[in-house]
């Protein structure tokens, strides 16, 4: 009840926020960039951490409850409901992470797609489809990501939806194999605050997300995930040399 209390009221904030950002005072670029980083940011990203317990419902109900949320951000979105359809959206992902997860037997099999999606990332970012459709086509990345208003203007900082899956299956995988939970959740959300003050530095209009969070998620269980590797290496030595 706690939980459900908090996420309904941190949902009334956010709304809140969303509708009037545009008619709150401009901020200089870099205060922009601190509000995003240190306030908006970490306040979106508490609702995955307050409804993390969800990770552990069945592969059946994660699926329909990607459907079903998939299905009502869609209808939101031809209402022009944009600021509903956001939320849904994110939570249909982030839903859509945890189903993911169930194909995980081993934290080891989280560590290696960690690594396997960051030149993914960077080499869709920098020339392939993810360039290609934020340069070209914007309102079709507008569709296949979620924003963060900026106070004062009418635009956002956007993550792709990719950003958000993995955000959610790396937290519920921290949560599923005993690694750090708290400490995973702070250090991605500090990585996207990081990517965006460096893509402003940088004057591009869009940078690679998951680098960063994946560096996030080892570093914050480098132990861990080390000792696990380790314990599996002694269970699973290998044949003996001939």
């Amino acid at each position: 009840m706690v939980r459900a209390a908090a996420v309904l009221g941190l949902l009334a904030v956010l709304a809140v926020y969303y509708a009037v950002s545009e008619r709150l005072p401009d901020l200089s670029l870099w205060a922009e960039v601190t509000f995003l980083a240190v306030v908006l940011l970490p306040a979106a990203f508490l609702l995955i951490w307050l409804v993390l317990p969800l990770w552990r419902e069945g592969a059946w109900r994660l699926g329909w409850a990607v459907a079903a949320l998939a299905a009502v951000t869609a209808v939101l979105e031809l209402l022009d409901l944009d600021v509903a359809a956001n939320f849904t959206k994110f939570a249909a992902v982030t839903a859509a992470g945890w189903w993911f997860l169930g194909f995980f037997e081993a934290v080891s099999w989280v560590l290696l797609v960690s690594l396997l999606i960051v030149p993914v990332d960077i080499l869709s970012v920098e020339r392939g489809p993810t360039k290609h459709i934020v340069e070209e086509q914007p309102q079709i990345f507008d569709l296949l990501s979620i924003g963060f208003p900026i106070p004062g203007e009418h635009a956002s900082a956007q993550l792709g939806l990719p950003d958000i899956l993995f955000f959610a299956l790396f937290l519920g995988a921290a949560a599923r194999f005993g690694l750090r939970a708290g400490p995973t959740w702070a250090a991605m959300v500090l990585s996207f605050g990081v990517t965006l003050a460096l893509a402003v530095w940088l004057d591009v209009g869009g940078l690679a997300a998951l680098p960063l969070l994946s560096a996030a998620f080892v570093l914050a269980n480098a132990d861990l995930l080390w000792r696990s590797f380790r314990s599996r290496r002694e269970e699973n030595p290998g044949p003996p040399p001939e």
